[in-house]
């Protein structure tokens, strides 16, 4: 297996293409020789576009499905995603009325994990959320017992992992697990999150105009961009509030 000596993880971009634009900047700064982009890519204002930039990177790229492609391809295969609360059903139809066949094909070929060795950090498995499940949640105030079982016994020296949006480098059991954040959709200060690997853990953000990508979001025909561009750009809920949301919903 190659060794790499600085990886880029990119998670959670959910359509938010300008948000994208100024990691890729900073990624590109940072000499990365390869990009892991860990899912949730989908559903999101500017789908097809944040599609485009993505295939056409001028850097390496390895993609893995976050719940948010699962629950796309559900709907481009013509079944309701159960898994999709109420409320985010229009967004999960408005995205795959936006995607086409090359889309789906595209989607559908990502794996759901990937190992890559990475220089001082060894063997490094990425996921979207767990090693078993794209939809389980946890964060850094997740108990160890209750999360412990979920990296027991798979021999994981480093995991990265995202799907709650906000960024961490904990220690459970004997596996180091970092959560790099969202890039399109962040809890906490505005911007967009992202971790630079090898041969240490980086945990990154960059800052762009939030008051222009708020601008092309409101732009857009998606069904919540007003929301979308002032709770998810302009002021994204506190760190503090949706730790309490995980909490009611974290793995057990």
């Amino acid at each position: 297996m190659k060794t790499f000596l600085r990886v880029a993880a990119i998670y959670d971009i959910h359509g938010n293409l300008p948000a994208l634009e100024a990691v890729l900047h900073d990624v590109r700064q940072a000499g990365v020789d390869r990009v892991v982009v860990g899912g949730d890519v989908v559903p999101g204002p500017m789908p097809r576009e944040t599609i485009a930039q993505l295939r056409n990177l001028d850097i390496s790229a390895e993609f893995i499905q976050g719940n948010g492609e699962v629950a796309v391809l559900e709907q481009m295969a013509g079944r309701e995603p159960r898994a999709v609360p109420e409320q985010f059903q229009p967004i999960i139809r408005w995205t795959a009325g936006q995607l086409g066949f090359e889309h789906q094909r595209w989607l559908a070929s990502w794996p759901k994990t990937l190992r890559l060795m990475i220089l001082g950090l060894g063997d490094v498995f990425f996921c979207h959320a767990t090693p078993r499940d794209e939809k389980e949640c946890f964060t850094r105030l997740t108990s160890e017992e209750r999360v412990l079982p979920v990296f027991a016994g798979l021999d994981l020296t480093v995991v990265v992992c995202g799907h709650t949006h906000m960024q961490f480098d904990r220690t459970i059991g004997a596996t180091r697990v970092v959560n790099a954040g969202s890039v399109g959709m962040p809890f906490g200060e505005p911007g967009a999150y992202w971790a630079l690997l090898g041969p240490n853990v980086e945990l990154r953000r960059t800052g762009y105009d939030l008051a222009r990508a708020a601008e092309r979001i409101r732009g857009t025909k998606y069904p919540q961009a007003q929301e979308f561009a002032a709770r998810n750009v302009l002021e994204p809920p506190s760190e503090r509030e949706m730790l309490e949301v995980f909490t009611r919903v974290e793995v057990h």
